[in-house]
């Protein structure tokens, strides 16, 4: 069976010392990464038109602890900050060594209701400016 040795978590830089929020129970990034056919009234697929690229995510925290109030005072603050997925030591079975969306800025933050059972969670969207991933196997990819 493997094992992920992977961390998830949210990093920024506060007074020069990097400053890491973990743990993030859910993260979902979406890229868009908009091409376009070019035709023409002679001929069909021409060329390609690429427009910018999106990068936007939604993750979740649970409501407890510091990592919420971490978030919610970045967000409030508008303070930019990178999301890490990377590998811990001997995380043989992970394709990546990293995947960052850096430059991430918070757009909204949603708390769940409090319920009898369970930790209250909340979820925070926002996009990124930025990505990059570092596979085991071939050359780092950026995107702008």
């Amino acid at each position: 069976m493997p094992e992920w040795k992977t961390r998830l978590a949210v990093s920024y830089i506060e007074s020069g010392n990097t400053v890491t929020i973990s743990p993030i129970d859910s993260y979902t990034p979406t890229f868009s990464l908009n091409a376009e056919a070019l035709h023409s009234i002679e001929q069909t697929h021409i060329g390609v038109i690429y427009q910018p690229p999106a990068m936007s995510f939604s993750m979740t925290v649970k409501a407890i602890g510091n990592v919420a109030a971490q978030l919610t005072s970045l967000s409030l603050e508008g303070k930019s900050f990178d999301i890490v997925l990377q590998e811990t030591d001997d995380g043989n079975d992970w394709s990546f060594k990293t995947i960052v969306m850096k430059n991430c800025i918070i757009t909204s933050a949603s708390p769940s209701p409090a319920t009898i059972s369970g930790a209250p969670a909340a979820t925070f969207s926002g996009f990124s400016l930025a990505a990059s991933s570092e596979p085991k196997v071939g050359a780092k990819v950026e995107v702008p």
